[in-house]
């Protein structure tokens, strides 16, 4: 149409009806028929146009639909049948509305929106013939006629359910990421932290400004060697994750569990991006897990093992002990007099007693032992590597002895005891359950005597253990009792077979079994710690009969008493001066005598007493040497003034070649070193002349004098005994 836009096609279905109307009108009329054939053919080529736009659009991949300004379908392109699923002779002419997903949705305003401005571009829900409702990007322009007024509508769609759903991912894995419970961050390909979330800084302390362009590096706790971390990002560089447990640490310095999962981002071409990792705070979870463990592995009341950790402990010692051969016991501890407290005080103080009972059985034991709680007054202790099976018994009267002192609770004083059942492993049992059985069976033997003691399983064990507390108990009463005495062994000088020095050797005579040999209550006074009341004695005794000695008129001589490990305290050289000085005995009169093994523990201890000692005079002798494990750098370091040859090196020469090597070796070192040397056991006079050989200044022994009474000794100083010369030949 001239000057103005293009028909629609209601227009030109009007135009050529006029058209046809005045052709038919004027027949005759040449000049009506030119106009009417002219509008005719013009009518044509608008068609031909429009079903040319037509091809046009229905090659065109987007969807479009024409509307008139009502707002029904005029036009629909085969892009639009893709999209919808309807055909064209399906919708043209009905209203837009039925294929909105929402038809409370009135787009009748939409008109006013485009005499306004035109057109309009928005994002709408639309349904498809099928029902399935998706989301399009809606374009609406206007379409107006030769006088620019509005004649129709032209809508341009396009399906954006897919890239809607992505930016709804998005925005939930921006949300997810937000509000998350656990630590998230990301890094970069060189581990350069380029996010974190809300969480990663209330579990570390660190807000985003702070981590970002950090290392997670900056969270590390210094629990971890380089080894761990070389193995967590081995296994992400072959696997792409690792996940396990991790000892962070916050900003303000705390230490505490995470669990950590750590993945790798890669690219299409398989290029590492970045790194992201998830964790979260499992101190609770940790806490939780513990108290779950303590439930199940403790007695909530004492705090010590139950009997499911006990087994479980005593079990894997058990593998440990037969692998190495080591013996070991477990003792069943009954309480006596514990249910009239419980009875008739109640319950809580019941309990509380029962806690301080186990505070004390436990602070009796070594760390590596443990004590357990079975159940009510029932408690069992497990001995693990003793050196010897009759051990038990010791820590079985360290035990009772601990339940000895009162216990205050509530102003109430009360008093408890226990009876003790003892087996020993290997002898009595190879597993827990059988080792228990069995201390319990004797835990009842202890109990008929109505006391409070202990009792072992096996009756050889048993009665070893009674003649051992026999000993122990008379013992401690022995020294009260004046049962203890001396007797006095010779030192005698090789070169001229005179009585040089005598070694104070402690005896017992017990009331009822006459005299007990010091192989039976030395060592029991040195487990319990008696040997210090015991050495004590000795020491006192001995200096006393050496100054009588002397003002008897006898030649004075050296008097050698032994020490015992136990009496190397601060205290010696002190207690050493009193005695002296009380008996008016010159400390070059004194001897003692101590044992390799004991320089071995608290070397330079030792030493510093043993100067002390030498300063004042008193002459220090190494005992038994060659049986322990001294050093020589040790040895030349303490002030001894003489080398004791064993026994045991000496009983065998000079048949033994290595015996007498070995005597030769040690007479020569002692000679190198400026110290005199004495033989003990002699009791030949082949041993005493192949020792003469070897430069030995003095020699004990049964061939000079067993080890005798003072009225005796005496008497031998009195007539200068002496070897006689054949012997010394």
């Amino acid at each position: 149409m001239p000057g103005g836009g293009s028909p629609s096609g209601g227009d030109l279905d009007r135009i050529e009806a006029l058209a046809r109307e005045l052709l038919a009108a004027g027949q005759g009329n040449g000049a009506g028929a030119a106009v009417a054939g002219e509008l005719l053919e013009r009518v044509a080529r608008l068609r031909e146009r429009w079903r040319e736009q037509a091809q046009i659009l229905d090659r065109i991949n987007e969807s479009i639909i024409t509307l008139d300004l009502d707002g029904y379908i005029t036009g629909w392109n085969h892009g639009a049948e893709r999209l919808f699923g309807y055909a064209a002779a399906e919708v043209i002419g009905r209203h837009i509305l039925f294929l909105y997903a929402d038809p409370e949705d009135d787009d009748a305003s939409f008109q006013d929106v485009f005499l306004e401005h035109g057109g309009r571009e928005m994002e709408v829900r639309r349904r498809r013939k099928s029902g399935e409702i998706f989301w399009a990007s809606l374009q609406l322009s206007l379409v107006r006629d030769v006088e620019g007024d509005p004649t129709g509508v032209i809508g341009y769609l396009s399906d954006i359910t897919e890239r809607i759903a992505s930016q709804e991912a998005l925005r939930l894995h921006a949300r997810i990421f937000e509000h998350s419970d656990e630590g998230i961050l990301i890094t970069d390909a060189e581990e350069r932290i380029v996010s974190v979330n809300r969480a990663f800084s209330r579990i570390t302390g660190y807000t985003a400004e702070e981590a970002t362009g950090q290392t997670p590096r900056l969270l590390r706790s210094g629990q971890h060697g380089p080894s761990f971390y070389e193995e967590v990002w081995r296994r992400i560089e072959v696997e792409g994750r690792w996940q396990g447990e991790i000892q962070d640490q916050r900003k303000d310095g705390e230490i505490y569990p995470t669990w950590v999962s750590i993945s790798a981002v890669r690219n299409v071409e398989g290029m590492i991006t970045h790194y992201f990792s998830i964790f979260s705070d499992i101190t609770e979870r940790k806490r939780a897990e513990e108290r779950i463990h303590y439930l199940a592995y403790y007695d909530a009341l004492t705090e010590l093992p139950n009997r499911a950790l006990f087994f479980k402990l005593v079990d894997q010692a058990l593998i440990e002990a037969r692998r190495n051969r080591q013996h070991g016991a477990l003792l069943f501890i009954d309480l006596n007099r514990f249910k009239p407290i419980n009875d008739t005080l109640g319950h809580s103080v019941g309990d509380r007693l029962l806690q301080q009972i186990g505070q004390r059985l436990r602070e009796t034991l070594r760390t590596e032992d443990v004590v357990a709680r079975l159940g009510g007054d029932e408690f069992v202790v497990a001995l693990f590597d003793i050196a010897r099976r009759d051990h038990a018994g010791i820590v079985a009267q360290k035990l009772l002895a601990a339940l000895d002192p009162v216990f205050v609770i509530d102003n109430h004083e009360l008093t408890v005891g226990a009876a003790i059942g003892i087996s020993v492993y290997p002898q009595d049992g190879f597993d827990t359950e059988t080792l228990l059985r069995l201390a319990d069976i004797a835990m009842y033997r202890a109990k008929q005597t109505d006391e409070d003691g202990y009792a072992f399983y096996s009756h050889e064990m048993n009665q070893r253990a009674l003649d051992r507390l026999k000993i122990e108990n008379g013992l401690r009463h022995a020294i009260a009792r004046n049962e203890l005495l001396l007797h006095y062994q010779p030192k005698v000088d090789i070169a001229s077979g005179r009585i040089v020095g005598a070694e104070a050797l402690v005896r017992w005579r017990h009331p009822e079994r006459g005299m007990v040999a010091p192989g039976d209550f030395v060592p029991v006074a040195e487990e319990t710690g008696l040997i210090v009341q015991v050495s004590a004695w000795v020491l006192e005794a001995a200096v006393r009969q050496a100054r009588a000695w002397q003002q008897a008129g006898l030649a004075p001589i050296k008097m050698a008493i032994n020490l015992s490990a136990r009496d190397f305290s601060s205290a010696l050289p002190e207690r050493v001066d009193r005695v002296l000085l009380a008996h008016g005995l010159a400390p070059e009169w004194l001897e003692l005598e101590i044992t390799e093994s004991m320089l071995m523990h608290s070397t330079e201890r030792v030493i510093d007493m043993m100067d002390d000692l030498a300063q004042r005079g008193v002459t220090l002798s190494l005992d038994d040497f060659g049986t322990g494990y001294s050093s020589l750098s040790y040895l030349k370091r303490f002030p001894i003034n003489t080398l004791k040859i064993d026994r045991s090196f000496v009983v065998n020469i000079p048949g033994d070649v290595s015996d007498c090597a070995i005597a030769g070796a040690i007479a020569s070192m002692a000679k190198q070193l400026g110290h005199k040397v004495i033989a003990e056991g002699v009791e030949t006079v082949q041993q005493l002349s192949f020792l003469k050989r070897l430069g030995c200044d003095e020699f004990q022994g049964y061939l000079f004098s067993p080890p005798v009474a003072a009225e005796e000794f005496a008497a031998m100083l009195r007539q200068d005994q002496r070897l006689a010369p054949q012997v010394l030949a």
